[in-house]
């Protein structure tokens, strides 16, 4: 283990720190508040969106496949267009992809079904139009953002560096939610609308706040050589990712079956919203779905008070138990929510149990890009990401058919089990990076 550090690591000190972050790490972090505000403030809320204009649980699990194709096929390109052209021409350009995602979920509200004589394109499907470009920053960047971290941070801190980043995306992750459910407090509509259009904006600042500020003096790479330099990449793996690989595959697949349907559990099978009397403002009606933005919210501050300690933690105990922690609660919380009680205290509690999954992932993201060569950062990661999301592609899909023609309970029962595999394999095989060895 390494030696123990003088200063202590809390949520608040990432905050006081972040002044005196590398510049490019500081910019990062704040791009990534931007984004992370627009697409939290959209995309957990998209699936009720999906509903009121129309859509089946089925076609929401096929929405949530779509998402896993992007996952799958977009990091990798990011990464390769990352290491070859830098990463603040990179960054910027898929800043604008998302940015105009969020138009045209916005412009989607609007577009009555259009009647092509051999099919009906119905509203709902711009949301699948809107989510190729709005993943654009989220998916692409995976390897530049990662390899921005790698080239400012000592290896022996990635694990903060990652959580220095990471808290204040999680911050926007806080704040997203909140600023949903005053906004659909009554109903989601016709408050979504303004979250959509409050997302542009903030896109539309983030784009320009990494393409001004960001002063990286970022080297070129090689030429991308076709799909032989994928299987390159991938049998050039680090071995130290192989069996967090396998592990993280089984645990993002189970959570991909389900994790489009938690807030239909919220909304649609339990339909509980939140009552509060204020001694100020009086008494308080939260509709159900702005009851599931104050558990986002619930999530997210559980999150951000202990994800920096933990990442401070795992320079004494190593990467791997912290990684095994967050596999742990991603696989059991389906089965959990899916069978609790419709009571507001006791989904308060689930949901800040869940928030302790992050905690876990600024390990998760040093132990991905911690073995790979200083200039391969984003490469290696494209790489990593592409195969475990190509791997979860039909997960949404799997979920929603069970959803949708068996039972829902079903579906997270089954999606449970797929993660307890994954929680068991990486037990067992699971690596350690040296640097925290």
């Amino acid at each position: 283990m390494v030696e123990a550090q003088e200063e202590t690591t809390g949520p608040t000190d990432v905050y006081r720190q972040f002044f005196s972050l590398e510049r490019d790490v500081l910019v990062l972090s704040l791009a990534m508040f931007a984004f992370s505000l627009g697409f939290q403030m959209t995309n957990r809320f998209l699936p009720d969106y999906l509903v009121f204009l129309g859509a089946t649980g089925l076609v929401v699990g096929l929405y949530a496949t779509l998402g896993n194709v992007i996952g799958a096929v977009f990091p990798y390109y990011g990464g390769v267009v990352s290491d070859r052209f830098g990463s603040r021409l990179s960054l910027t350009l898929f800043g604008l992809l998302s940015t105009v995602g969020f138009g045209i979920w916005l412009a989607g509200a609007f577009v009555p079904a259009i009647d092509l004589g051999v099919i009906v394109l119905e509203p709902w499907i711009w949301v699948f139009v809107g989510l190729l470009f709005a993943q654009g920053w989220k998916s692409f960047g995976v390897g530049a953002t990662y390899a921005i971290v790698k080239q400012s941070v000592p290896p022996d801190r990635l694990a903060r560096g990652f959580a220095s980043t990471e808290t204040f995306r999680r911050s926007a992750f806080l704040l997203a939610p909140l600023i949903v459910a005053v906004l659909v407090a009554d109903s989601l509509m016709p408050g979504f609308l303004f979250v959509l259009a409050i997302a542009v904006a903030f896109g539309a600042l983030g784009t320009l706040a990494q393409h001004f500020l960001y002063e990286a003096e970022d080297t070129i790479g090689k030429e991308f050589e076709g799909f032989g330099q994928i299987f390159s990449d991938l049998r050039a793996m680090p071995e130290p990712l192989k069996p967090l690989l396998v592990a993280d595959t089984f645990v993002r697949f189970a959570n991909g079956m389900v994790y489009v349907f938690f807030i239909l559990v919220i909304t649609q099978l339990m339909g509980i919203g939140l009552s509060l009397s204020l001694p100020v403002v009086g008494s308080i009606s939260l509709s159900p779905a702005a009851f599931f933005g104050v558990l986002l919210a619930v999530e997210m501050f559980v999150a951000l008070v202990t994800m920096a300690p933990t990442a401070k933690v795992a320079e004494y105990t190593g990467l791997k138990p912290v990684v095994g922690l967050g596999f742990l609660v991603y696989a059991i919380f389906p089965v959990l929510l899916i069978f609790a009680p419709e009571n507001v205290t006791v989904l308060v509690l689930l949901f800040a149990f869940s928030g302790l999954r992050f905690a876990g992932l600024p390990a998760h993201k040093a132990l991905v890009v911690g073995p790979a060569e200083q200039d391969a950062g984003g490469r290696v990661t494209g790489s990593y990401y592409f195969l475990r999301n190509l791997i979860v592609i039909p997960s949404g899909a799997l979920g929603g058919l069970l959803w949708e023609f068996a039972s829902p309970e079903l579906s997270f029962v089954v999606a449970s089990a797929i993660g307890m595999v994954g929680v068991g394999y990486f037990a067992v095989f699971g690596q350690e990076f040296e640097a925290y060895a």
